[in-house]
């Protein structure tokens, strides 16, 4: 196996395996606690991914909270932010986007050959455009990030980025959050797409740790024997 960040998957869903409630406005689905456990985990990490859906939709900013947790990081050579990381098939991406626009990480943006020139066009004022190919692997992006000094990548979804890196098995470690509520709504978005696993039918992939956060439950399975033990 070439170098690769050791890779931790990170994700909320409702009870009947939703992401979002297949409407425009967001669905929350983690509590205040959990958040903070979450920013914890992102201090922890070098890099964080999410897709280019994930982007669009969510909007997110994916910086670390915490002013200790952004010193600590400071004090041990690092950046107050992790790197952000996303992938594109089509490049459409808005470059005021909070992803680019907040923190002073670095951002990089892996895109498909085809649309190499367009991203560059649209990105590359805020964002390193990566060529990831005729279609962007995972492997290989994990391999270039490894190159790029990433050590820790979190990956926070959506759910073809979360299938994507299970189906290569990629992934070493899964975090995954139940809210109390069920979203029944076939619109909605689910936690992985269809694919072969690697942990399916009589293969089962070890829960490691359950902890009850409030009102949500934190699942905590190992996915290789690269599974870091320690919270």
């Amino acid at each position: 196996m070439p170098d690769r960040p050791y890779t931790l998957l990170s994700c909320a869903m409702s009870l009947d395996g939703y992401l979002d409630a297949g409407t425009p406005e967001r669905l929350v689905l983690s509590n205040d606690a959990d958040l903070d456990r979450v920013d914890e985990v992102r201090a922890r990490s070098d890099a964080i991914l999410v897709g280019a859906a994930t982007v669009r939709h969510d909007d997110p900013r994916l910086l670390v909270r915490s002013d200790a947790r952004r010193a600590e990081r400071v004090a041990r050579g690092a950046k107050p932010d992790p790197l952000k990381v996303t992938v594109t098939g089509r490049a459409h991406l808005d470059p005021g986007a909070r992803f680019f626009a907040t923190g002073g990480a670095e951002k990089i943006v892996y895109v498909a050959s085809a649309v190499l020139g367009r991203a560059r066009s649209r990105l590359g004022s805020v964002a390193t455009v990566v060529d990831g190919g005729a279609r962007v692997s995972v492997r290989s992006l994990s391999e270039d990030l490894h190159d790029r000094g990433v050590r820790r990548l979190m990956v926070e979804g959506g759910g073809t980025v979360h299938t994507q890196f299970l189906i290569a098995g990629l992934a070493d470690e899964l975090q995954l959050v139940v809210a109390p509520f069920f979203v029944g709504d076939s619109r909605a978005r689910r936690f992985v797409d269809d694919g072969c696993f690697p942990f399916a039918g009589d293969r089962r992939a070890r829960l490691a740790d359950v902890r009850p956060i409030g009102d949500v439950v934190l699942l905590r399975y190992a996915l290789s024997d690269r599974f870091e033990e320690a919270s």
